[in-house]
């Protein structure tokens, strides 16, 4: 087993909603309490809602209302690389070591499937180049797909796309195996009240470990959503957030462990 003691890494994606819609003041004093992952990955947020603990690296393109994407953190960061308009990579000097960490957003278009695929392809080939196979990546992110979808099936090692495979755990799906983990449901009335009235609940936000040959290079200690329940009367988003605690394995994949 793990030991306890072993370094660990928070790592949190949230799509906030826009501060514009539905009482955003309101929402935005409730969100700050719950930001509190040493890495994350902001959808829809707008500047200053991190404190200045975090390092935030901002992704190109803005709102007319100012939100956008970013990537916050606690620790000391590298090289930034920003790898198209819905993605960006930092290298996170974090207690794990360096750790490739990519914010990734999928288009939202319930009809926008091949674009989607296009946009894992493109991330997933990016990656590629920048990290070699011993640099752990973490890919966070509002991936507007199902698990069932060829663009999070293909970046989960399901399927190839385009003559490429690549193989990333999901960990919520490690975490909670029996637990469909709907980050955007009609159990929060947002998402009622919103622009989907027809929505029926799915999981679309993700905490991803990348791996090769022999499984990730980090373990995943635990997975929650945040966000699920309203705060004296006030839901702070229309998604849930994913929280996933991040440990290295108990020994290098690929190896035996020494007994």
């Amino acid at each position: 087993m793990v030991a306890e003691t072993s370094p660990r890494l928070t790592v949190l994606t949230y799509n906030v909603l826009t501060a514009a819609d539905a009482r955003g003041p309101a929402r935005r004093a409730v969100l700050r309490g719950l930001l509190c992952a040493d890495v994350i990955a902001l959808q829809e947020a707008e500047a200053g809602l991190l404190g200045p603990e975090f390092t935030v690296v901002d992704l190109p393109g803005r709102s007319p209302s100012g939100s956008g994407e970013c990537l916050a953190s606690r620790f000391p960061l590298g090289a930034v690389h920003t790898l198209d308009e819905g993605c960006m990579a930092a290298e996170v000097r974090s207690p794990l070591g360096t750790v490739l960490v990519v914010h990734h957003r999928g288009t939202f278009e319930l009809d926008g499937e091949v674009v989607r695929e296009r946009q894992a392809l493109a991330t997933a080939r990016s990656v590629e180049e920048l990290a070699g196979a011993d640099v752990p990546v973490v890919l966070l992110g509002d991936l507007n797909a199902t698990p069932d979808s060829a663009s999070v099936r293909f970046l989960t090692g399901k399927q190839s796309l385009d003559g490429m495979s690549v193989c990333y755990a999901d960990a919520w799906a490690a975490a909670c195996p029996d637990d469909p983990g709907h980050t955007f449901t009609p159990r929060n009335p947002l998402v009622r009240a919103g622009q989907m009235p027809a929505e029926r609940g799915r999981r679309i936000d993700y905490v991803l470990v990348r791996g090769g040959a022999h499984g990730p290079l980090l373990d995943v200690a635990g997975c929650r959503l945040i966000g699920t329940e309203p705060v004296d009367g006030v839901w702070v988003s229309d998604h849930f957030g994913v929280l996933a605690e991040l440990r290295p394995p108990d020994h290098p994949p690929g190896q035996w462990a020494v007994t």
